[in-house]
């Protein structure tokens, strides 16, 4: 008998199912007092911490190597900071019918940090796109996302994301920058360590995120600000998100077709121009908004999960269009050492 299991073209993604835990034990259990200023500073190290993975885990040479595909990677750029930020400016004119300020701000924010690197990769490479193009521009957003989605957000959201001044400033150059810079310039003997515990690290990573999510969420339980989000509020901001989404994944795949885009590598385009990051956006959240994180980063994690789901379906189809060349049947190949059966014929290993 066939196991019962969630569809494969419509994933849900576990690391989403803890997000939602986490926050629910924040409501329940919100840190207070002196439990709350531990919680902050274990956060605020490990946003430090995350970063430095980041540089440290980055390929300098990797990313110059796709240097000379620029085109494509600009294109996944404008997508990424130009073209998102615009439609989320647009959406302003829906406050107040539609959407609360407080979401707004966390849709606008959302509009504004960088590309995936995983999910973009994932994707591209089920629907038979150009791979290395998509790890070459996912690393790219995420490293320009560094420097351009702080200043973004102190041009576009002002005063709102908890204070742009001069302290947010310090804030962000030494809980991001500096990290990034420190594990950039260390990776050269801590490179082999990382790769080596790629996957307790991994753990790490995403231990220390829970961690940012359950400090933001405390704080937002401790001065009330749920009360002020409805359920038709939350309906109201999937359907906008949704449409953004939409929108965003028609004009990656048919801008860069006019552009002259192979299909490959609008195949990468598309996904890698079209989603946004949860890892990046979250702790860049709790620096940039301070108390405020909890309600920015709500419409990043409800995005995050669509877009999973959207993209898990396109990539099923898009590896069934007519102009990918179907898989080649199994043919005898040349003569492998050691794949000889007695009869002195060669087969193919695996």
């Amino acid at each position: 008998m066939k196991r019962l299991s969630w569809p494969s073209w419509m994933p849900i993604d576990p690391y989403i199912l803890a997000l939602i835990g986490t926050v629910g034990v924040a409501a329940l259990l919100p840190a207070r007092g002196a439990a709350a200023d531990v919680a902050s500073g274990a956060s605020t190290a490990a946003v430090a911490f995350l970063f430095f993975l980041y540089g440290a885990r980055l390929s300098t040479r990797e990313a110059m190597d796709g240097v000379r595909h620029w085109r494509l990677h600009v294109t996944v750029l404008v997508c990424t900071f130009v073209l998102f930020p615009l439609l989320g400016l647009a959406a302003r004119g829906l406050v107040p019918v539609l959407l609360p300020q407080n979401l707004y701000e966390g849709l606008l924010f959302l509009t504004l940090v960088p590309s995936t690197i995983q999910s973009s990769i994932a994707f591209t490479s089920i629907a038979r796109g150009n791979v290395p193009a998509a790890i070459c521009a996912g690393s790219f957003s995420s490293l320009a996302g560094i420097v351009l989605t702080p200043l973004l957000a102190a041009a576009l959201l002002g005063n709102s994301g908890g204070g742009f001044n001069t302290d947010s400033v310090v804030k962000i150059v030494l809980q991001l920058l500096v990290p990034f810079v420190a594990g950039q310039l260390l990776r050269r003997w801590v490179g082999g360590f990382i790769a080596r515990h790629k996957k307790i690290l991994g753990y790490v990573d995403r231990g220390s995120i829970l961690l940012v999510v359950y400090a933001a969420f405390s704080e937002g339980m401790v001065q009330g600000i749920w009360h002020q989000v409805s359920a038709v509020r939350l309906a109201g901001l999937l359907v906008v998100e949704a449409v953004l989404l939409a929108v965003m994944l028609l004009a990656t795949w048919y801008g860069a077709k006019a552009l002259g885009f192979g299909r490959a590598d609008r195949v990468a385009i598309q996904f890698a121009g079209s989603k946004k990051s949860l890892a990046s956006g979250l702790p860049m959240a709790s620096v940039l908004f301070g108390a405020h994180a909890s309600l920015a980063v709500l419409p990043l994690m409800l995005f995050h999960q669509m877009q999973l789901m959207v993209c898990a379906v396109i990539a099923k189809r898009r590896a069934n269009d007519p102009e990918v060349a179907p898989e080649p049947l199994l043919t005898p190949a040349a003569p492998v050492e050691g794949t000889r059966t007695a009869a002195g014929t060669a087969t193919r290993s695996g």
